[in-house]
């Protein structure tokens, strides 16, 4: 036998703007001594954050290939869908993922292991894959050089086990209805730049933008703590407005469901005060902001009425309920469509919404059972990364 007994791959893949300009890192290891044998950063066009961490699985595979064949093969990855789903313990649902899980199970020796690592023991992997991204380097490079030694015990990943309770628990005895429950788990958006400026952003009429950078990590965030329950997950059904549609995106990629819209879980229409402070609509429209705080039947010039949302938002829960009898999906919608969904679900007067707050990328859970009444099992929840009462932005 020639070279090492046993090697390590480390790889990370990453896109900006997901999807965007796309590169992966690849890292090939003596699992004996610790000593790099080859590297490899190369871009790879516009591609997804999973096709960019696929790409650099099968990246290192080859360098196994050419340099290790007769090697033991540990693969060690921050994504925890790739390592799942290499495992055989997830299924591989997106459409874009299996053929390079096909190519990467071709290329992996019998007896290849996959092992999850936090992200900031993949940082190797990661540098390489910025680095391509930068137009610092492209393609493999055999070297001999140590790295320095990891930590002995890395830091665990935030627990989904509380999560996963509240989903999959019954109700306490006496709550809930009879029979099989249709379970919700309602994703508010990422922010953009409206929502950090505080400003009206209403549904499809208005002016919609993308979701920031923020706004990107604190939905992969919330993707990455509902993981585990990946397989469990019929759909993602989101509101088509583009904040909507981007976070929903991002949370296909991560969970491997694809991605469907309804257009009753959009936004309320604000009409001229989209884009508008609440102070300056209070300037400019004293008139309207006071007839609109004061009935849940007013609305804004070329906008909507709580009401009018309250009837669009319920004709889309039925229609989802219909589609998804008994099942878990995730809804990824706005402050006003879930504050309706939680009030109906609790029985409460609409104007209760005006008594929730709301965080963004936050989650809600919600079950609908077959004789029609509801439970919730959670509200306004974050990963346990992010704090509630500090982070994102209220």
């Amino acid at each position: 036998m020639t070279g090492p007994r046993a090697v390590l791959v480390e790889a990370d893949g990453g896109s900006r703007g997901n999807p965007g300009p796309a590169a992966y890192g690849a890292v090939l290891k003596d699992a004996t001594t610790g000593a790099t044998i080859a590297e490899d950063g190369t871009t790879i066009g516009r591609a997804t954050n999973n096709v960019a961490e696929y790409s650099g699985l099968i990246a290192g595979l080859r360098m196994v290939a050419e340099l290790a064949p007769d090697a033991v093969v540990e693969v060690r990855m921050d994504s925890k869908l790739v390592v799942e789903q290499m495992s055989g313990r997830w299924k591989i649902k997106h459409p874009d993922m299996i053929p390079l899980a096909r190519e990467a199970t071709a290329l992996a020796p019998a007896g290849t292991t996959y092992t999850w690592i936090p992200r900031e023991r993949n940082a190797h992997a990661d540098r390489l894959a910025n680095e391509a991204l930068d137009g610092k380097r492209s393609g493999v490079t055999v070297a001999g050089a140590p790295v320095e030694d990891e930590p002995a015990d890395p830091p665990a990943a935030p627990p989904a086990e509380s999560l996963i309770e509240e989903v999959e628990k019954p109700p306490a005895r006496g709550w809930g209805g009879a029979g099989a429950a249709t379970t919700v788990i309602i994703v508010r958006h990422g922010v953009t730049k409206h929502t950090s400026a505080k400003r009206f952003s209403g549904g499809l009429g208005g002016d919609n933008p993308p979701l920031s950078d923020e706004g990107r990590d604190q939905i992969r965030a919330a993707g990455e703590w509902l993981m585990p329950m990946a397989e469990r997950i019929d759909a993602i059904v989101a509101s088509p407005v583009r904040r909507t549609r981007e976070s929903a995106d991002i949370l296909g990629e991560l969970l491997g469901v694809a991605v469907t819209e309804e257009p009753g879980f959009a936004e309320m229409e604000f009409g001229h005060w989209d884009g508008l402070t609440f102070g300056e609509v209070g300037e400019r429209h004293a008139d309207e902001m006071a007839a609109w705080l004061g009935s849940l039947d007013a609305a804004p010039r070329g906008g909507e009425s709580f009401r009018t949302v309250q009837t669009r938002v319920l004709a889309g829960l039925e229609r989802l309920v219909a589609a998804h009898a008994g099942r878990t999906v995730v809804v990824v919608s706005h402050v006003t469509p879930i504050k309706t969904l939680v009030a109906h679900a609790l029985d409460a007067p609409l104007e209760a919404v005006f008594k929730m707050e709301l965080t963004p990328a936050s989650v809600t859970v919600l079950s609908w059972f077959e004789d029609g009444r509801a439970s919730m099992r959670l509200y306004n929840a974050l990963p346990p990364a992010r704090d509630a009462f500090g982070a994102g932005t209220w």
